[in-house]
């Protein structure tokens, strides 16, 4: 059964990624206009579009697949000892873009004595990179975003601090479902299919840890993961 859904798996992805690629790959080369002017501006504008609307489809994609593989529990997870800082790195220079578009910072407490967590590596870093991501999304424009990772027995305590406006905690359970991004209007206002707090959630879980989530209205939203302690 296992194997049915991974080649199932395999198969979808592989059936939405390859067209996906071809609608980003040419209109690339339509807005670069690589062999040439186009004529008209629109037409490069319009190419730029579909290259836009391209990316987030493919993320889409890309995450509902996640969603299904941590789901099916077909991901094949290896613990390991890993340090947080350098993952925390790993998945900072992937948010550069976002960083730099919103002008949020990144507070890293404690930087060259953080712990070091059993998990796997990639898991480790995508875990990092939503919670992450979803501070970001949700602190103001030139904003800061706190990060800190403590070692309390025999667990490793890694928490996420934005200093936006928060969330009711009774609409907190609700970012935990796909899908879902909170009844207020602060929280609709981000982006995106909700995806990226549930993949955290289910990540933890598969590598032995949890996410909690705490939030006061004007005091910002706090992700709490837990990780065993390599």
């Amino acid at each position: 059964m296992e194997e049915r859904k991974r080649s199932f798996l395999r198969m979808v992805s592989h059936e939405l990624r390859t067209p996906l690629n071809s609608i980003l790959g040419f209109s690339e080369i339509l807005n670069a206009e690589l062999y040439g002017p186009l004529g008209a501006p629109q037409y490069k504008e319009y190419a730029a579009i579909i290259h836009g609307s391209g990316q987030k489809l493919l993320k889409l994609v890309n995450q509902v697949l996640e969603i299904a593989r941590l789901e099916g529990r077909t991901m094949d997870f290896a613990l390991r000892h890993e340090p947080v800082e350098l993952a925390l790195d790993d998945a900072l220079a992937t948010l550069k873009p976002d960083l730099a578009a919103r002008g949020v910072r990144v507070l890293v407490q404690g930087r060259g004595d953080l712990p070091a967590v059993l998990a796997d590596p990639r898991g480790l870093r995508s875990l990092l990179f939503h919670l992450m991501h979803n501070a970001v999304a949700f602190s103001p424009d030139g904003g800061q975003v706190t990060v800190s990772a403590q070692a309390r027995g025999e667990v490793v305590e890694i928490t996420i601090h934005d200093d936006g406006d928060g969330v009711d905690p009774d609409d907190l359970p609700r970012l935990m479902a796909p899908f879902e991004q909170g009844e207020n209007a602060l929280v609709r206002k981000a982006e995106g299919a909700g995806l990226g707090l549930p993949i955290a959630d289910l990540t933890a879980k598969a590598m032995d840890g949890r996410l909690k989530l705490t939030s006061t209205p004007g005091q910002g939203l706090t992700a709490t993961v837990r990780l065993p302690l390599a």
